[in-house]
């Protein structure tokens, strides 16, 4: 990625995002022409992120100036001055960063980015994605990761730093087991690409990013982000989250995904699930309503663990699929207020009950109540029941909580986790603390939108290449190329041979 073809594929994604217009627009016009361009800038921030080197500005220059003669020329790394050639100073690339990086965040800052630093990254990022994969599927898995700023924290009881925009910040540490640690930074919010539920593979691209100020909350900070795909041609499918995405208040997560057109699937809090209340007398569980004499063991099932075997998976799916019959059955979709219409399942012919007559002729093999309640509920007597949108609007999501459809679809999520592991991954960008020493949310969130650009490129020659292959053991007759098995058991070990 970082020879002239490298740079070609990457002046490519840059020309096509008309980002770089965008911004030259927008700076000061000197006395004397600047000779570095915010296009050959980007590019050479790529070149940089391309190489695996830290996201600092005497890279850039080194990759702009490590370029072969002829390509220096093009992009004005060499120019001729009164006294001869000039080469490409540090000064020069400061100085246009410096402008560039003022012009597009904002004048107050917030620790959100500004629309027009959001705008130039997800043009970036869309241009980056080849035309024949942009549709190959609508479904995004979502999650944020911390991202450490250089500058030291403030004092105790002061707010005076290197990085004011930044603020401390809760993560995970896995490394060294530590299930809640501080850091002072940025939350980095990552929107991956991932097939369709019973559709075939995709390359995993990162579609959009966003960073924010761990002062700010990073579920509503990138819901603009993700809400904004429809209006730029981009239809917004399924997106999976897990329980801290599921877990914030509906305005600022549920509602304004679902009014844009999204499918969610996520996991479910642990004080989001079970029973929690009544509508109508049906029961509220788990994002559905069910009859009010469902049994209480079914309403309570969790998602399954890890570590279960195959016989403890096909119960609880049986489990599951034996609690769906209880469930209200909708018959209308939301209307343009967001209220749609259930159903009794004795009516619709899921169980047996004698509040209502005709589900007493159905086939014994389905649920029946024993005993119904006394005085029977608005759900029991009517025909139909209306549910407004604040019901449900919570935990409501495609497939039943926690049934084996739902598994299979969320389990697409790891998608997310992988981004992460590519961006931190110490042998190619490592974006730990140092990687870049440049303070402010827009210089970092730049240079990560060129660090996401970078690797979108090794996604398409890696899935080319694949594709490559399997084509070409398909004309041999072999069936396509598997992944190795890279984990070792203790089994395994044992019976292997010495």
């Amino acid at each position: 990625m970082s020879g002239p073809a490298g740079l070609a594929a990457l002046e490519e994604v840059i020309g096509s995002s008309g980002v770089a217009a965008r911004i030259e627009a927008l700076l000061p016009a000197g006395v004397r022409p600047r000779q570095l361009s915010v296009r050959v800038l980007l590019a050479g921030m790529c070149l940089t992120q391309a190489g695996g080197r830290p996201a600092h500005l005497t890279r850039v220059r080194q990759a702009l100036v490590s370029l072969p003669d002829g390509d220096q020329r093009r992009l004005g790394v060499v120019t001729d001055w009164r006294a001869g050639p000039h080469l490409l100073t540090y000064r020069q690339v400061e100085r246009t960063f410096g402008l560039v990086a003022a012009a597009l965040a904002k004048d107050e800052p917030d620790g959100l980015p500004s629309d027009l630093l959001t705008a130039a990254c997800d043009d970036l990022l869309e241009a980056s994605i080849p035309e024949e994969h942009k549709n190959a599927s609508t479904a995004l898995a979502v999650d944020w990761t911390d991202m450490e700023t250089f500058s030291r924290p403030p004092p105790k009881g002061t707010s005076d730093c290197a990085d004011p925009e930044a603020s401390w910040g809760h993560r995970k540490d896995s490394r060294l087991h530590r299930d809640d640690e501080l850091f002072y930074g940025y939350y980095l919010s990552a929107a991956i690409m991932m097939p369709g539920e019973h559709g075939p593979p995709v390359p995993e691209y990162g579609r959009r990013i966003t960073l924010s100020s761990c002062r700010c909350d990073p579920v509503p900070a990138f819901v603009p982000v993700l809400t904004a795909l429809p209006a730029a041609g981009i239809a917004l499918g399924d997106i999976l989250a897990d329980s801290g995405y599921a877990y914030r208040i509906p305005a600022n997560w549920a509602v304004p995904l679902r009014a844009a057109g999204a499918s969610l699937v996520q996991d479910l809090h642990p004080n989001d699930r079970g029973p929690h209340g009544t509508h109508h007398g049906a029961i509220i569980s788990n994002g559905n309503l069910y009859c009010p004499q469902a049994p209480r063991a079914l309403l309570e099932l969790g998602p399954l663990a890890r570590d279960v075997t195959r016989e403890q998976a096909a119960s609880h799916d049986t489990r599951t699929a034996e609690l769906a019959r209880y469930k209200l059955g909708r018959i209308t979709a939301d209307d343009a207020d967001g209220y749609h219409r259930v159903m009794c399942p004795a009516v619709t012919g899921k169980i047996r009950c004698p509040l209502r007559p005709a589900s007493m002729t159905l086939d014994r093999d389905r649920p029946e109540i024993l005993t119904p309640p006394g005085d029977p509920p608005a759900c029991c007597t009517q025909q139909t029941l209306t549910v407004p949108p604040d019901v449900l609007a919570k935990t409501a999501q495609k497939h039943d909580y926690p049934s084996a459809a739902h598994r299979r679809s969320y389990n697409r999520r790891t998608g997310a986790e992988r981004i992460f592991a590519t961006l931190k991954d110490p042998a190619t960008s490592d974006t730990t603390r140092g990687w870049c020493r440049i303070m402010g949310l827009a210089p970092r969130m730049l240079f990560t939108t060129c660090l996401t650009i970078t690797r979108n490129q090794r996604i398409t020659a890696a899935w080319d290449r694949r594709q490559d292959d399997n084509a070409r053991r398909a004309a041999a007759g072999l069936p396509p190329r598997t992944r190795r098995r890279r984990r070792k058991t203790l089994a395994s070990l044992v019976t292997a041979p010495p």
